[in-house]
């Protein structure tokens, strides 16, 4: 573990035996002096880093050194984001404001989180790109920890603010578009509904879970949470189980698009109708949805227009913004045909 904000007791000696090379390779790479590749000198600074050293003379020099891009690490696999339409809405959002301003997208995939963070710990400490998104929050999340420790470097976290203390957050607000779905399904009778939800440990799955069961008992509804990992498959094994429930819900929230449309061959094979038979309800409104058999309700925000505004904040702070929280929308249902009366047998 480092020993962030006691870097006088940590030495050369120490950071050279800890990154493996010689006390003058980490004396070059802290003062910005030749002498070390470019990869070794990225090894010591991180190392430095970890154990809370802040060389003064490199940090100044590296601060001052712009690269005209914005890092971006995602945690996922690759073959899932290809599926999931949101990001590339997003990262078309934000190109759409950083490509005329001459500022450039680094965007780097991650086999897991501590990877993740390793990742942005790098850019920051080398210099690699002039400010970092956080996507993906979590509870206590380590990176908004992090970088929260280091409030000279430009931070803006996607997310509830919540979930960011001490960052520069955009985010949308999640727990109201559930109550709204909720209450919608609601007065059209539905009384058992299922929740199809994305992962445990993010913060803005935690949200809407939240809010789900504070409506549902509000409403004295049958809520019914049903965890996935956001892909297809998963949602179609949450949906099976959800229909061999001797009272079988009659209405069904996604926590994305791409389950629910999946969920309609689930119900197309089963023999159930949608939506006389069961209403299901989507989150996103990816162009899709307009051209699934039935057309598809969905929780609805222009995603590329909150990518653009992330990254007009991202370039505010890069300019020495104050953190400060930003509301981008709310998701409103859009209403089509996946959705109606709940029906009178059930």
């Amino acid at each position: 573990m480092g020993r962030s904000g006691d870097n006088q007791t940590v030495t050369i000696a120490e950071i050279a035996e800890r990154a493996g090379v010689s006390p003058g390779a980490v004396s070059f790479a802290l003062n910005g002096r030749k002498g070390v590749s470019e990869s070794t000198r990225a090894r010591i600074l991180l190392v430095a880093d970890e154990l809370g050293w802040s060389p003064g003379s490199a940090a100044k020099a590296l601060t001052s050194r712009k690269t005209n891009s914005v890092g971006l690490v995602l945690a996922r696999d690759p073959q899932n984001l290809g599926v999931e339409s949101f990001y590339m809405q997003f990262l078309a959002g934000m190109e759409s404001e950083f490509a005329p301003r001459n500022h450039a997208l680094l965007l780097q995939m991650a086999p897991d989180t501590a990877s993740e963070l390793k990742t942005l710990r790098r850019w920051r400490t080398t210099r690699r790109v002039d400010g970092v998104l956080l996507v993906d929050l979590r509870i206590d999340d380590p990176r908004v920890r992090y970088f929260a420790e280091h409030p000279e470097f430009p931070t803006v976290a996607v997310g509830d603010p919540s979930a960011a203390p001490g960052l520069t957050a955009v985010w949308t607000d999640d727990a109201q578009g559930m109550r709204d779905a909720v209450r919608t399904l609601a007065a059209q009778g539905h009384r058992r509904i299922a929740r199809v939800a994305g992962l445990a440990d993010l913060a803005h799955t935690q949200i809407r879970d939240a809010a789900f069961a504070a409506e549902t008992d509000a409403l004295g509804l049958e809520g019914e949470l049903l965890r996935t990992d956001y892909t297809p498959d998963q949602g179609v094994r949450a949906t099976e189980q959800a229909l061999r429930s001797p009272e079988r819900p009659t209405a069904f929230i996604y926590d994305n698009d791409i389950m629910a449309i999946a969920a309609l061959g689930v119900f197309s094979r089963a023999g159930i109708r949608v939506p006389e038979d069961v209403s299901i309800i989507g989150w996103d409104d990816s162009l899709i949805c307009r051209h699934t058999v039935p057309k598809l309700t969905t929780l609805s925000h222009d995603v590329v227009a909150f990518g653009a505004h992330v990254a007009r904040r991202m370039l505010e702070v890069i300019a020495g913004a104050s953190p400060h929280t930003f509301l981008d929308s709310t998701p409103r249902l859009e209403v089509r045909e996946s959705t109606g009366p709940a029906p009178t047998a059930a």
